[in-house]
């Protein structure tokens, strides 16, 4: 049984191997470097497309395939940039990109910080069937950034609770109160279940 993560984001890979108790592998130290279209109209759906698209690429029933998909939503914008998230400055944005453009929207409507929050969709794919869990982290968006740490937008959004943002908050802080986090909190018990599964057909 292997643990496969689908998904091409290191930072993402980074933080969830830190969240992890087991050991996980990339979908591209396997498979090399597959690009995915994530056309799906929810954060579940494209969660799905890409834990589906791997587990069938790789051919292995001993595999687990995990995948994520996140991003932050403005109430203030409609839900935007929602599931457009990884590309809200265009196809091929880097996150500073992304980040800035989201800023520089904030800044042009007149406000200084508006609410926010952070939807993450765990998708599991095994021959044991399908599962999709959530977890969400609400707080603040703000019009300028702090901070170096994390990725994507974490320097402009402030947690309910806290007064910095993920940019400035210590990794530990983090892995307790992130979307990523509660939403891991919920597949783990569902890999393991998956896992004693693997062990007992053998």
């Amino acid at each position: 049984m292997k643990i496969v993560l689908a998904t091409g984001n290191r930072g993402k890979l980074r933080e969830f191997k830190k969240m992890c108790d087991v050991e996980v592998i990339a979908f591209s130290d396997i498979l090399g470097n597959i690009d995915i279209v994530e056309d799906a109209d929810s954060f579940k759906g494209n969660a799905l497309i890409k834990a589906r698209t791997i587990y069938e690429k790789l051919e292995d029933s001993e595999a687990i395939v995990v995948s994520d998909d996140s991003g932050i939503s403005l109430p203030l914008l409609g839900g935007v940039p929602g599931i457009y998230s990884a590309r809200y400055a265009g196809e091929g944005a880097t996150d500073k990109e992304n980040l800035y453009k989201l800023v520089d929207t904030i800044k042009e409507i007149g406000v200084e910080q508006t609410p926010a929050y952070y939807t993450a969709a765990i998708a599991i794919v095994s021959r044991y069937g399908e599962y999709v869990v959530h977890g969400w982290m609400h707080g603040e968006a703000l019009a300028t950034t702090r901070g170096e740490k994390g990725f994507g937008y974490d320097p402009m959004f402030v947690p309910f609770g806290y007064d910095k943002t993920l940019g400035e908050l210590d990794d530990e802080v983090k892995k307790a109160i992130s979307h990523r986090a509660k939403a891991l909190a919920l597949a783990k018990p569902i890999i393991r279940l998956l896992a004693i599964n693997y062990k007992g057909k053998r």
